[in-house]
């Protein structure tokens, strides 16, 4: 058995996580403080940030850091990146407290995008992948159990420190927080400009 037109997901927990949590947990709850009411987007109930300022001082660690999984991602994907630049365009935080959810959907005009948990305790709601191959959600027959093959969603349980990158055009929902704590994440995207755009600019 051959798997063709699979989609990666990239799994992995970054190092010294516990001290760029700590940096990004004060500046988003900072950029919270400025603009309590933030932006509404996908989120239900909670609170969803204005994009950063990338070149902000309390990021430069945690871009530093994820800059080596979004490398070994492309690097995976055999993009060409001697014709292409590979750079985060756009990224935001979003704090779900207790019963707040994110609803479906997808980041479009990007290569890659991710989740990156600042902080997630148990029960702090999954984040949820569909199947993008449309053709496999207007027919699908019974299964005797789900596997990698036949399952229309896959969930991932949040961690902190853990960052969670994907294509762009796979769509996925966060289900309701249904801890006390707060649920942080970061997300971004990823997209490849060509060079000789750049040198236009």
């Amino acid at each position: 058995m051959h798997l063709f037109f699979s989609t990666p997901v990239w799994i992995d927990e970054i190092n010294n996580f516990e001290s760029i949590n700590s940096e990004l947990k004060n500046y988003i709850h900072k950029e919270k403080e400025k603009n309590p009411e933030g932006t509404k987007k996908s989120n239900v109930n909670g609170w969803h940030s204005e994009e950063f300022d990338l070149k902000n001082e309390n990021l430069k660690n945690f871009i530093a850091e994820i800059s080596k999984n979004i490398g070994n991602a492309i690097n995976d994907m055999g993009w060409d990146l001697e014709t292409q630049l590979a750079k985060i365009t756009s990224m935001w935080s979003i704090i779900n407290t207790k019963d707040a959810f994110n609803e479906k959907h997808h980041h479009g005009n990007s290569a890659l995008s991710a989740a990156y948990y600042v902080k997630a305790e148990k029960n702090a709601g999954d984040i949820v992948f569909f199947d993008p191959r449309q053709a496999n959600v207007f027919h699908h027959p019974i299964s005797k159990k789900a596997n990698n093959i036949n399952a229309q969603v896959q969930s991932i349980t949040p961690k902190a420190g853990t960052l969670v990158l994907f294509p762009s055009y796979v769509e996925h929902k966060v289900n309701p927080n249904l801890s006390n704590e707060e649920r942080i994440v970061i997300s971004f995207n990823v997209s490849l400009i060509k060079k000789k755009d750049l040198s236009n600019n």
